[in-house]
């Protein structure tokens, strides 16, 4: 489905990530493992690899302009097209807006907000030139709905799905889609590492986290896998996508229903 498209996955060393460059991978694409853990994105190309795929390792500070310049060429250079990114590097600081320090502000919307920007814009010249793209921006029910004590994380995700609907409507007559995943929980490094901080704000065990906050707001009462998110992307690149754009997708349980 993918033979002949290059896609760049960032954050995908590890979780939702390294999820969307297996599923990719699969259908055929040659993907780049772009994660600012060089160790990380390299275990993530021999898994790709000895699965039968083609993959490139790249250690990339998604924040940082000459980072994700770099990291482009080497995708060009490597497999001469850029069809596909999949913006998904993040990460999460908990803290009430008084005590939240403005090195955590800022380090959280360089990556996410910043971040989309930057790798977006560094691939669409090359998407353009082919008249065909696909840009999926991993967001988050948080860029839908709000939890205390996540002010950066939450307008970051915000901001993404924003930013989504813009190149939705600048990127169509190219042939170009672009929308947003926003997913509930997911068991991934990331939320296992929010469980004891979210214990302390909330004045419960760690036990309880997951019914008493994960999932408080959610119908189905599981959490997301990393591998429904996989599907979900791959499904967004496929022709059987190709009339959905500027969307934000849930994939959240229910959550954001109402």
């Amino acid at each position: 489905m993918l033979k002949d498209k290059t896609a760049i996955v960032t954050g995908s060393g590890s979780g939702i990530g390294q999820a969307i460059a297996h599923h990719l991978a699969e259908a055929g694409a040659r993907i780049v493992v772009a994660d600012l853990n060089e160790a990380a994105a390299a275990a993530t190309v021999d898994q790709i690899k000895d699965a039968g795929g083609q993959a490139l390792a790249v250690a990339c500070d998604v924040a940082d302009e000459n980072s994700v310049k770099e990291m482009v060429e080497k995708a060009i250079k490597s497999f001469g097209s850029t069809d596909i990114i999949v913006n998904n590097a993040g990460l999460q600081f908990i803290s009430k807006i008084e005590e939240f320090p403005l090195a955590k502000w800022n380090q959280l919307i360089s990556v996410m907000m910043t971040g989309t920007f930057l790798c977006t814009r560094a691939c669409v010249p090359y998407m353009k030139e082919k008249k065909w793209g696909r840009i999926i921006n991993i967001a988050s029910a948080h860029g839908k709905s709000p939890s205390p004590w996540k002010c950066a994380y939450v307008s970051a995700k915000h901001g993404i799905v924003g930013f989504t609907k813009v190149m939705a409507c600048e990127l169509a007559e190219w042939n170009i889609t672009a929308n947003s995943i926003c997913p509930g929980y997911v068991l991934t490094p990331l939320v296992k590492k929010q469980i004891k901080d979210l214990a302390v704000q909330y004045g419960i065990s760690e036990a309880e986290v997951p019914e008493q906050v994960l999932l408080k707001n959610q119908p189905l009462k599981k959490m997301v896998t990393t591998e429904d998110i996989g599907r979900m992307a791959l499904y967004l690149v496929s022709d059987a996508a190709q009339c959905i754009t500027g969307q934000a997708l849930s994939i959240d349980g229910g959550w954001t229903m109402m």
